[in-house]
């Protein structure tokens, strides 16, 4: 169903090992947008693209630079956000207008069985934006009810993946420029 949802265009709340996130398909402009609208986000925040493995994430990144590599081969599937030069499908909703998009492999089973069936049979790459299931400015998730309690006015398919096991945000790594940072 949640796979279902996603291709519909609908957002779900899909557990992670950091936070809950409230995610939507990263290549739907319509699907994109109910983030923010939910969220209250401003529309210049850049957005988390959710992939199910490093190769995904490559679909995303104009270059793929060593660091990304082995950041990737050391930290993925894992709570490690790479941000890299973007791909020229990647929706400027999605970078806030940005050059760049930050990517993410989560480790959670949930979000990995969810990813890899919204995968299937993709002829283009695919993956999820998702910011954590929260309003603007307000505190993470990191519970499946928390989630509900935060958009309760909305039928919003939230998966139940237990309690997060890191409870707050991924760790973010800049490798778009000379340096890592």
């Amino acid at each position: 169903r949640a796979v279902e949802r996603l291709r519909a265009g609908d957002l779900i709340g899909l557990p992670t090992e950091t936070v809950y996130g409230l995610a939507a398909d990263a290549g739907n402009a319509d699907a994109v947008a109910k983030i923010f609208a939910a969220k209250g986000r401003p529309a210049d925040h850049p957005l988390i693209v959710h992939v199910a493995s490093a190769d995904a994430a490559r679909a995303w990144a104009a270059t793929w630079p060593d660091a990304a590599t082995q950041l990737a081969a050391a930290f993925w599937p894992g709570p490690m956000t790479l941000i890299v030069k973007r791909a020229p499908h990647v929706l400027d909703a999605v970078t806030g207008g940005q050059d760049t998009v930050g990517l993410r492999v989560p480790s959670h089973p949930v979000a990995q069985t969810v990813l890899r069936g919204f995968a299937a049979d993709a002829a283009a790459p695919v993956g999820v934006a998702a910011p954590s299931a929260n309003q603007f400015g307000q505190v993470s998730p990191t519970t499946a009810q928390h989630v509900a309690e935060e958009f309760p006015g909305q039928s919003l398919l939230v998966l139940d993946g237990g309690a997060s096991e890191v409870g707050v945000e991924s760790t973010i790594i800049d490798v778009s420029g000379t340096e890592p940072r």
